[in-house]
């Protein structure tokens, strides 16, 4: 995994993935005290940065590897992603989602063409449902974070970072990721590293689903106790990657984890002051320099507001319960 990937896979996405705003607001820097910049990857086509690297891992493809199909697993924003970049190559996609899984993005997943195979993620092994289907029906598997390409599309978003930080004067600031398994944390790290090396990247995760800061502190591999039960579904995995945690470690600083409650106070503060719909997972940054800016340092912060795909019902109770101050 290197800079050249990513670079490579950028080029790819030119005409295809959005380049998203980086947003500021002198509401929000108020309440954080300081200048918070929000990457707004919540409008990325099916709302969420994983369209990059969806299409990154399936343009990267043979053709005549990629015409036989690919699979992916997910709880929704991958599926999406993946989904979507293999309609746009007219190829069959198979997705393997939980079935607690929000139903907007099962229904999304289903109306971009792919076929959606669920799963009981407290009693099944999606890698291996995923394998099988794989081997069975000769489709490329699309992991959705530990894969090289993947990891390159992701990346594609620090380089945007880089360009628009510098173009308003930033140089040095934390990086706040949503963080799941580390594809977006790891290649945005990878990205900065060579393009923005004062900025430093800062995980960010849900209480009880802290698999990446416990890593970082212990320096291997941690597990969490739970694979689900988060409103932070988009993030929640049972351990870092195993490619992705590497990078980290020689990367990025000291993760920050946060409350369910305060991704809901970001979620009704982003739209108010960035007419932004988030969901919590992709809140969870916002959160973090908005409710614990005593973990960070330096008058600027950059977070990736990393997705928007939230039911109804859940985004009207945030907006209900919190309303923006």
């Amino acid at each position: 995994m290197n800079i050249e990937m990513i670079r490579a896979a950028a080029q790819r996405l030119e005409g295809q993935a959005r380049r998203t705003p980086l947003l500021n607001s002198s509401f929000v820097d108020e309440i954080a005290g300081r200048r918070v910049w929000v990457k707004a990857e919540a409008l990325q086509h099916t709302g969420s940065f994983k369209f990059r690297g969806g299409w990154s891992a399936v343009s990267a493809l043979a053709p005549e590897v990629r015409s036989a199909g690919v699979i992916a697993f997910s709880s929704g924003n991958h599926a999406q992603g993946v989904a979507l970049a293999a309609r746009l190559h007219g190829v069959p996609a198979v997705i393997v989602m939980p079935k607690d899984a929000p139903q907007l993005k099962v229904e999304n997943t289903h109306a971009l063409g792919a076929e959606v195979i669920l799963y009981d993620r407290d009693h099944e092994d999606r890698e291996a449902i995923g394998a099988d289907l794989a081997e069975a029906r000769g489709l490329s598997l699309i992991k959705p974070y530990d894969a090289p390409e993947v990891i390159a599309g992701q990346g594609s978003c620090g380089l945007e970072i880089a360009a628009q930080a510098a173009a308003v004067g930033i140089v040095k600031a934390d990086v706040l990721v949503c963080c799941g398994g580390g594809g977006l944390t790891s290649g945005v790290a990878l990205a900065l590293e060579h393009e923005a090396p004062e900025m430093r990247v800062r995980p960010v995760e849900p209480v009880d689903f802290d698999d990446v800061t416990r890593s970082l502190q212990s320096g291997r591999r941690e597990s969490n106790d739970r694979s689900g039960g988060s409103i932070c579904d988009a993030i929640v995995t049972r351990s870092p990657g195993e490619m992705t945690f590497p990078l980290m470690r020689n990367l990025c600083g000291l993760g920050i984890v946060v409350p369910e409650d305060d991704c809901l106070r970001a979620i009704s503060v982003a739209f108010s002051r960035f007419k932004l719909v988030l969901e919590p997972g992709g809140a969870i940054a916002l959160a973090a320099a908005l409710y614990h800016g005593d973990q960070l340092s330096g008058d600027h912060v950059i977070c990736i507001a990393s997705g928007g795909n939230i039911d109804a019902q859940l985004f009207t109770s945030a907006l209900q319960t919190y309303p923006c101050p």
